[in-house]
């Protein structure tokens, strides 16, 4: 797994420039607790590091960065190569020699073979620095779907990245500064594709390269998506019975976990209510040498907790279960600042809270890394949301818990989705109604400089309508999430930054582009079958799971709000007493303080409404946080 962050300069590097490399490897150390390794050269102006998470290749081989034996090309990877054994075995019958057993050491003898498409040759969740001194330039990549983070800046004079933004901001080149703009994003839960918190810091969005190289005196940075989400045109499926779907996608599947569950250390299971991850871990089972130890959490409260089916999974499968039991004051207090910090940007549910926790557990028994079931929903329509933009709105009962969270209590449309898209997609009408409630909390000053600024529009235009023509409808929303939603939300403070706060590398066997490729190809009625969400994906592993796991509806794994429960009431009371009180929100200067607290003492009756306002009041304290740890 790992961190990595480095910089370029337009001219040799400065004599503070190892020190300043070292700050910033410090700052990424529990993304690689096995060790920081640095490297430098000073006369091309590049400093380069990488903090180590030891999976594969458990000795010093496996240290970056990496350098081809000519010295022509240097590398640090952070992630996992997967198949790379295979690999490894054919380009030595094609004469490279290879001096570790570190899959990340593919990359140099795939870069000079294939140049900047080397990347299309990566199977796996990577972020990857490359330098290529024969050409002079630079090279950032980062995986398909964005699994793995990788933020940048340019600056007139230098060119810095990092697996995450805090490291970016321990070089006295970036501001610390909180961006207006992805602040009012932020508080509606949508981040514009490619944007963070922070001014001058950017997201590299998932399956693009980077190439910075020398124009004259100034550093050239140049972007390529080299991989897309392609779903086939309106009305060209083909004509396969459902069976042949049923058999790729179970083909696919299969052979993505067993990549997956190949490592140097034992490989353990994130485990939900779910079928998704419940047939993983019938097939996991049958596929690691020894069973696999499953991980799940529990919540006190009955309706979002799913410990107790996944015991009887676990059960089933033969493998032991471990809980990791968060207590409802747990969800709010000092894990909860944390989780911001790590996460880098607000959130609207505690999952992440508990989910770092989770991971906590998970590294206390001596397991590193972990396959998960995320990419299910994505790719096979799973969400609650895709039924209203499928055929049928009907919504199951378990769904009443989430109107005014993540569906919309009354149906919203929004101007620059309806022109990009066509129309409103599900997951996003909810946020449509969290932007008119956040409106008004705006401090008016902010209001005046962003003029007629729309979060939501900012969004819209950020995406490819290329990539939305003549798709179809169930297609474009699943889309638009994956482009918005999966790499802001589900992989960033839901996945990556959570389960790496404790050096926990995930592995989404689902998010395996060779599925994803799978499954575009097979028709909308047979994702949504008969009301039945993932109809494709549930019959080619129906037989990996127990019948009561194949019967059961999707259920979104979530943490539950603050307003069911006194104690979690209480405790977040406690951190807005802390971190929003009338002169922080002043010093912020986001909101408007007398409007902020206002809102923050109403207390809706209904639960769709209170399920609104608690999304607002967690971005709010959020928002708070971020400033009080980064720029405070």
């Amino acid at each position: 797994m790992c961190g990595i962050a480095g910089f370029m300069t337009c001219e040799r590097l400065a004599p503070d420039a190892p020190r300043v490399l070292d700050r910033m490897l410090a700052v990424l150390g529990h993304r690689g607790p096995d060790g920081p390794g640095s490297g430098a050269r000073p006369a091309a102006g590049l400093a380069m590091g990488h903090t180590r998470l030891a999976i594969n290749d458990l000795g010093s081989g496996g240290a970056q960065p990496m350098t081809a034996p000519d010295g022509s090309v240097v590398a640090t990877v952070a992630g996992e190569l997967y198949g790379f054994r295979r690999m490894r075995a054919e380009l030595t019958a094609r004469g490279e020699r290879f001096a570790t057993k570190s899959d990340s050491e593919l990359v140099l003898p795939l870069y000079r073979r294939h140049g900047l498409d080397f990347v299309r040759h990566l199977r796996g969740e990577f972020a990857i620095a490359l330098f290529d001194a024969e050409r002079d330039r630079l090279v950032l990549a980062r995986d398909r779907f964005g699994v793995r983070p990788l933020f940048f800046h340019v600056g007139s004079a230098v060119f810095g990245w990092a697996s995450e933004a805090k490291a970016l901001l321990e070089h006295p080149a970036v501001p610390r500064r909180l961006s207006a703009t992805a602040a009012v994003n932020q508080l509606v839960q949508v981040m514009v594709p490619g944007s963070t918190a922070f001014e001058g810091v950017e997201s590299l969005r998932p399956g693009h390269l980077l190439v910075v190289d020398r124009d004259g005196d100034r550093l050239r940075v140049r972007a390529h998506r080299y991989w897309d989400l392609e779903f086939p045109h309106e009305g060209g499926w083909g004509d396969e019975e459902p069976e042949a779907h049923v058999d790729a996608v179970r083909d696919a599947v299969t052979d993505a976990l067993a990549v997956r569950v190949e490592a140097d250390v034992p490989v353990g299971l994130y485990l939900s209510g779910g079928m998704d991850s419940g047939a993983l871990l019938g097939m996991t089972a049958a596929l690691a040498q020894k069973p696999p130890e499953a991980f799940t959490i529990a919540f006190s409260d009955p309706a979002y907790d799913e410990s107790g089916i996944a015991a009887k999974v676990a059960e089933h499968a033969g493998v032991g279960l471990a809980v990791r039991h968060v207590d409802d004051d747990e969800l709010y207090d000092e894990h909860y600042v944390r989780a911001v910090w790590h996460s880098e940007r607000t959130f609207y549910n505690t999952l992440g809270v508990a989910k770092m926790q989770l991971s906590g557990m998970v590294a206390a028994r001596g397991v590193r890394a972990v396959v998960s079931g995320e990419g299910a929903d994505e790719l096979f329509a799973g969400y609650p949301a895709f039924a209203l933009d499928h055929v049928s709105p009907d919504l199951n009962r378990a769904d009443d818990l989430f109107v005014g969270a993540i569906l919309p209590a009354t149906a919203q449309r929004h101007p620059g989705f309806e022109r990009v898209v066509g129309f409103t997609p599900g997951w996003v009408q909810p946020w449509v109604s969290t932007w008119r409630l956040v409106r008004p909390l705006l401090a008016d000053g902010l209001l005046a400089a962003l003029g007629d600024y729309d979060p939501l529009e900012a969004v819209a235009q950020a995406l490819d309508p290329a990539a939305l023509e003549h798709r179809g409808r169930l297609d474009r929303a699943q889309y638009t999430w994956a482009k918005t939603m999966l790499d802001g939300q589900i992989l960033s403070w839901g996945g990556d930054r959570v389960d790496m706060a404790n050096a926990v590398e995930t592995r989404p066997v689902l998010l395996d582009h060779l599925v994803a490729e799978t499954a575009v190809r097979v028709p909308p009625a047979l994702r949504i079958r008969n009301g039945t969400e993932k109809w494709v994906l549930r019959e080619a592993l129906r037989h990996a799971m127990p019948e009561f796991l194949y019967e059961r509806r999707k259920f979104a794994f979530m943490a539950p709000p603050a307003h069911r429960s006194e104690a979690r009431a209480h405790g977040r009371a406690r951190l807005v007493g802390k971190y929003l009180t009338r002169d922080r929100i002043a010093d912020v200067g986001i909101c408007d303080p007398d409007r902020t607290l206002r809102f923050l003492a109403e207390l809706p009756a209904d639960n769709a409404t209170a399920n609104e306002h608690d999304k607002v009041h967690n971005h709010l304290l959020g928002l708070h946080i971020l400033h009080d740890l980064y720029v405070r």
